[in-house]
């Protein structure tokens, strides 16, 4: 009580004393004292006042400030000096934390020209070899042996370590159909899965199942049948027949360079360094926290937090937990929540922070949240993806609807490191959202998914725009039935352009570009440059009156262009478009009904002796295809771009193209802007 009383008084002093113009400014330091006034960027030579000890601290002093004062100045801001500022719980934002409006905001940020840290970690120290081993390092950690902390993750350095991984390189598959039984019977090849890993009850097995994985403990062995009896059940959609499968924490796992085991029973941490890594000297951290900042909005009373803006800041170092029964998903890690999460969220600003080494999404903004920016932004190291906006329910009231957030020129690399189908930028039921100008990449799923409704029933999910995002190396042969940008439902007045999208690789089926999958309806596609995916450049599984114009389809190796199911309704228009490719089929899966209208297209088959009379659209000829009524108006011949063997798609004068009424597309603005508007 004295504490917040000489606080109070002090900050009401200064206010009474400053011009009311100016923001009201504290700091916290990593050698600060959450006793001080937080209004000096450093202690004092008498060590009697200086800067905050920690972010809650400076929270909870200025919510004893009158709101009269809080709003008469231009805004309240943190600033963190250099650092690394461990959480000891997460950060909460409460309704009364709200700037007064945009021009006087809530701030947390870097001070200037430093890099703080907001850290759910603890460094780990007093490593020591383990005797007998040249490899081998340890440490005791007490609070795993009185069972307080059970940490799933290990940083060194900056860098992701491996939980104990069996094999090291590669996969196990399971042997025959997916299994389906309750709970999961696996069966697996003689040797791979030992006996002794069901007594130790914290051994895993981790099976990626078409689009989806599952994480369960092994509960039993029958090593005569080599039969493994896992945690949990399957869920219906996870199926894949000869399906791979590794395992994580053998004891007997730990075995290469960048692995590590924890033993709970004795509380020994044991770590592989790799051979940069000096244990003596090295930073290790493991994450104590499993979220690091949530905004609490007041969903019942209707009160938003509004006007805070996050600044500057890097977030690090969360863990993931696994149940009992372990984990088995439906699709795009839907049950994994963001580490920075929000309700009730309202004209809020995250800009030019950095989130890495986390467990989940980075950013969650779920209901009630709304006009949101996140801009300028590098997401890496990541559990699962970049940003969640929205929820799988439709909400109807309008307070707890989500809409109109701005995703751009954000950097999201490394993600999916525990949840391989984790998105990019994951729209579930929110509409009216931009998300352009971002670098995706590196993730074994989808990019950028729109939409969380299988089917024709109308959803919040619309007027959507997706633009000048680069997208690459998605997939990596790692999961199935994805794409770069992927929709499902109907979403009128979305639109999704000037995008460059390239290397998008399935495990087996379903590597594509642009995937509207089931139901996706009455989207604009135009304008996007997708290059050297594995199963086709567009494939719409079913959905009507989608628009498909001025696109450029390169370099599909199966198909350029596919269309699964036969409706009753046109499926889509596909139109001046430029399709070129050099191994493969034109066209690819059901063609049938002709419930679809082609037209205006420029195709080439750049094999060597290729024949345009000789191409076959979906196994008929150019001529009987026509008669059908399609790709009248089209024609077949090179589009001549400037080096497609380059990846450079720009035409050259005289292109045929240009000719038939297609548009150039520009790629100068694709991907994060240097200067933002």
């Amino acid at each position: 009580m004295k504490f917040c009383f000489l606080t109070t008084v002090a900050l009401i002093g200064y206010l009474q004393c400053s011009v009311l113009a100016a923001p009201l400014t504290f700091y916290v330091a990593v050698n600060g004292n959450d006793s001080w006034s937080g209004r000096i960027d450093a202690p004092a030579s008498d060590d009697r006042d200086g800067p905050f000890a920690s972010v809650s601290g400076a929270i909870r002093a200025i919510r004893l400030l009158p709101v009269e004062s809080r709003r008469a100045v231009g805004g309240v801001t943190i600033l963190l000096r250099a650092g690394v500022h461990e959480l000891k719980e997460p950060l909460e934002l409460l309704p009364e934390d709200s700037g007064a409006d945009a021009e006087r905001p809530f701030t947390i940020a870097n001070y200037p020209n430093e890099q703080p840290v907001i850290s759910g970690g603890r460094r780990i120290q007093n490593w020591e070899r383990v005797e007998g081993s040249a490899n081998l390092w340890r440490t005791f950690v007490p609070e795993v042996k009185d069972r307080s902390w059970h940490f799933r993750q290990l940083f060194v350095n900056g860098k992701r370590m491996t939980r104990a991984r069996t094999p090291n390189q590669g996969f196990y598959r399971i042997q025959g159909s997916s299994p389906q039984d309750k709970p999961v019977r696996l069966n697996f090849r003689p040797g791979d899965i030992d006996k002794r890993w069901a007594d130790d009850g914290d051994v895993e097995v981790i099976a990626l199942l078409a689009w989806a994985d599952i994480r369960m403990q092994i509960r039993s062995v029958d090593e005569l049948n080599h039969v493994a009896v896992l945690s949990g059940d399957p869920r219906p959609s996870n199926k894949e027949n000869n399906a791979r499968y590794y395992i994580e924490n053998a004891p007997d796992g730990l075995d290469a360079p960048g692995e590590w085991i924890l033993d709970l029973d004795t509380g020994v941490l044991t770590c592989w360094p790799l051979p940069d890594q000096d244990m003596t000297r090295a930073d290790a951290v493991a994450p104590r926290l499993e979220e690091l900042l949530v905004f609490k909005g007041n969903i019942s009373e209707k009160k938003p937090i509004r006007h805070v803006v996050l600044s500057g800041l890097t977030f690090s170092y969360t863990d993931w937990r696994l149940g009992a029964n372990g984990y088995a998903d439906t699709q795009a890690a839907i049950a994994t929540p963001g580490d920075v999460r929000g309700e009730g969220v309202e004209d809020c600003f995250i800009r030019d922070c950095v989130f890495s080494h986390l467990a989940g999404y980075a950013i969650e903004l779920g209901r009630g949240c709304k006009r949101v920016q996140i801009v300028g932004n590098e997401m890496f190291d990541l559990g699962a993806g970049g940003v969640r906006l929205g929820e799988p329910a439709i909400r109807t009231e309008p307070f707890e609807m989500n809409y109109g957030h701005v995703l751009s020129d954000n950097h999201m690399h490394a993600l999916g490191r525990v949840y391989p189908p984790a998105v990019g930028v994951f729209i579930l039921q929110s509409g009216k959202n931009l998300v352009a100008h971002n670098h995706i990449h590196d993730l074994f799923y989808t990019a950028v998914s729109v939409g969380w409704n299988w089917g024709y029933r109308e959803t919040p999910c619309r007027d959507n725009v997706i633009e000048f995002n680069h997208l690459h190396d998605i997939g990596q042969e790692m999961l199935s039935d994805m794409g770069a940008i992927y929709t499902l439902g109907i979403q009128k007045g979305t639109v999704i352009r000037n995008n460059l999208i390239h290397n998008v690789d399935s495990f087996t089926y379903g590597g594509w570009g642009l995937y509207p999958d089931e139901g996706s309806s009455e989207i604009v596609w135009e304008n996007n440059i997708v290059y050297r995916t594995k199963s086709a450049g567009f494939h719409q599984h079913y959905g009507r009156d989608n628009i498909v114009r001025n696109n450029i389809f390169a370099f599909g190796r199966e198909y350029q262009v596919m269309r699964t199911r036969a409706e009753p309704h046109v499926s889509f228009h596909f139109t001046n478009n430029i399709v070129y490719f050099d191994s493969g089929k034109l066209l690819g899966s059901n063609w049938s009904n002709d419930n679809y209208e082609i037209d205006g297209n420029l195709y080439f088959d750049a094999r060597p002796g290729a024949d345009p009379g000789s191409l076959q659209f979906a196994g008929v000829s150019l001529e009987e295809w026509r008669k059908r009524g399609h790709d009248r108006h089209s024609a077949f011949a090179d589009p001549l771009f400037v080096a497609p063997e380059k990846n450079d798609f720009r035409l050259l004068s005289g292109s045929p193209a240009l000719r038939l009424g297609f548009k150039p597309i520009d790629l100068s603005a694709v991907g994060p802007r240097s200067k933002r508007e």
